[in-house]
């Protein structure tokens, strides 16, 4: 058994195919099916199940996708370690985050950092919190800027941001006059809202369940840009932080208001993986945040109800 090929095995199980594995590894498809029968014989029995579908993990290869993920990850952080003792800069920074984070923070941060590191390649993801976490605990992902809640053994959750969440609206709504609105009002009207399951959807269901009133949903999608389009078409009206309405208050796009009596805030934070060494990449990343940090704290202005 040898590296290469526990990157074939673990190629073939994150691509799905022999043939799509082959084309990431740059080899021929006969290849990787060569090396991944000689890893099968030397330890005495099946890896995959192979169908037409494509491949999934037996037990052992359940056991050993494990020990090689593993593996690929201290082989990365080793080679951090010997590159900063060189004073040397290249590697790889995969980070993700929601729909959200992905269009109001990593941009500003991912340029401030871009401006030190220029050589260390960006490859950015955004997904559902629980695909992000798959990809996290798959090594396929280094760091991610989630919304909490988060609980996990193997992971490090480090908060990062709290940002509040307002009610908007299309400008001449008859909500618009308001500079805070009650429970009992927002459920009165057609709501757009971030898809069931997402940790901010979460927030909401909560809120209503707590007043005891009733959701009158007008539709749900996983993109905060999507709602803002249809908040703004006059087809509902929404709750989203407020950091994602911010650049739109000086064309008066929407209008927006305060929850009467309660804020309502999400907490975002930053997840990666336990271990005994961070690499580099992820420790300046972190760090080029908290120097911006305050730059990401978009609140509402102060406002009489």
């Amino acid at each position: 058994m040898d590296i290469r090929q526990l990157e074939m095995f673990r190629a073939v199980v994150e691509e799905g195919s022999f043939t799509r594995a082959a084309l990431r590894l740059h080899v021929s498809q006969s290849a990787v099916s060569r090396q991944l029968q000689l890893l099968e014989a030397e330890l005495g029995g099946p890896l995959l199940h192979r169908s037409v579908k494509g491949v999934t993990l037996t037990p052992e290869g359940e056991l050993l996708l494990s020990t090689a993920n593993r593996i690929h990850r201290d082989l990365r952080e080793a080679v951090w370690q010997i590159s900063e003792t060189k004073k040397m800069k290249r590697g790889q920074l995969r980070i993700a985050g929601g729909g959200t984070v992905c269009q109001y923070v990593l941009p500003q941060l991912l340029k401030r950092f871009r401006a030190v590191h220029r050589d260390v390649d960006l490859l950015v993801k955004t997904g559902s919190t629980t695909a992000v976490l798959q990809l996290i605990r798959n090594h396929q992902l280094d760091l991610a800027l989630l919304t909490l809640p988060l609980v996990g053994s193997d992971l490090e959750v480090r908060p990062a941001l709290r940002e509040e969440l307002v009610v908007i609206t299309a400008p001449r709504h008859p909500l618009t006059q308001h500079h805070t609105i009650d429970a009992r009002s927002l459920s009165e009207h057609p709501l757009v809202l971030f898809e069931p399951g997402s940790t901010t959807r979460m927030l909401v269901d909560q809120f209503f369940s707590d007043q005891q009133l009733p959701m009158n949903v007008a539709m749900e999608t996983e993109s905060v840009e999507i709602i803002k389009a249809m908040v703004a078409s006059g087809l509902g009206i929404a709750l989203v932080p407020y950091v994602a309405i911010a650049s739109d208050m000086r064309t008066k796009r929407f209008g927006w208001a305060r929850v009467r009596g309660q804020r309502l805030y999400r907490e975002q934070g930053w997840v990666y993986l336990k271990s005994d060494y961070l690499p580099r990449p992820i420790v300046e990343v972190l760090r080029v945040f908290e120097e911006m940090k305050a730059d990401f704290g978009e609140k509402p202005p102060v406002r009489q109800s």
